[in-house]
């Protein structure tokens, strides 16, 4: 009985994606080589200024950051702007001010703006909540085998336009391979050679599309890097630890394992 009810569920989980796919529910996610994967994978800072550029030049026009302080854009392990660039740069915003009971230029202390449009969610975190979309609900399974998670689904939603187009009750859909169902509200935002980067960089879309979308990564994860070093300097010294409790126990036991009982 049990081996039968364990081969249906394996049966059904095979079903399910494909299911799903027939149904229009998942959409196509295309697997992005990015620097921060595996364990020892980090931020690439050229990449996270050339996403921060992108996040501001096109996409702060409709979406918003309202959790990430517009100081950490100076942490080491981010964007790692200079402070007087950082002040700099949070002068592009303006915040609303409780106490004045009005909007005020930000400055660095403050967090980077709301999306400007109530329809347009908020990217802070968004690279975070896409993380276990791919494999069984909940598991993340391509994320931890093969890296696969929000960054990918960002990615493959700048870059999975068609061209094709359709109305519905007075609103303009765009099919995109990426986007769950296949159409999506939202226009193209990138369509490649959009901006222009110091670094020379190529800013074709598919570059666009993954340095914008470690930017977003690092926006919901700061402190990945962080969390890296301490866990495997954990699993270290739990590694010298269990050979010196083996050790330990050999010497000890040693005496007496080689006696006879009378």
């Amino acid at each position: 009985m049990f081996k039968k009810l364990a081969i249906g569920a394996a049966f059904a989980l095979a079903l399910a994606p494909a299911a799903s796919l027939a149904a229009g529910g998942e959409g196509h996610v295309e697997d992005f080589a990015f620097s921060f994967e595996g364990p020892f994978g980090t931020y690439d800072r050229n990449q996270l200024q050339r996403g921060l550029q992108i996040y501001t030049e096109i996409c702060s026009s409709c979406h918003g950051l309202k959790y990430v302080p517009i100081r950490t854009l100076a942490d080491e392990g981010g964007p790692q702007l200079p402070e007087e660039q950082v002040r700099a740069y949070a002068k592009n915003f303006e915040v609303w001010d409780e106490e004045l009971r009005d909007y005020r230029e930000a400055t660095s202390n403050d967090h980077f703006p709301e999306s400007a449009d109530e329809n347009a969610p908020d990217l802070s975190l968004m690279a975070k909540a896409r993380a276990g979309f791919h494999g069984p609900y909940g598991l993340g399974i391509n994320q931890l085998v093969r890296g696969m998670g929000g960054p990918e689904y960002i990615a493959s939603i700048l870059t999975g336009y068609t061209g094709k187009e359709k109305e519905e009750a007075g609103t303009i859909f765009y099919e995109n391979t990426a986007f769950p169902g296949g159409w999506i509200a939202m226009a193209p935002p990138l369509a490649g050679e959009d901006v222009e980067f110091a670094d020379g960089h190529s800013n074709e879309l598919h570059h666009e599309a993954q340095d914008v979308a470690a930017f977003l990564m690092w926006a919901a994860e700061p402190k990945m890097m962080a969390r890296k070093q301490a866990g495997f300097v954990g699993v270290l010294m739990l590694t010298v630890l269990t050979v010196l409790l083996y050790l330990t126990n050999k010497r000890l036991w040693a005496p007496h394992k080689g006696k006879k009982q009378a």
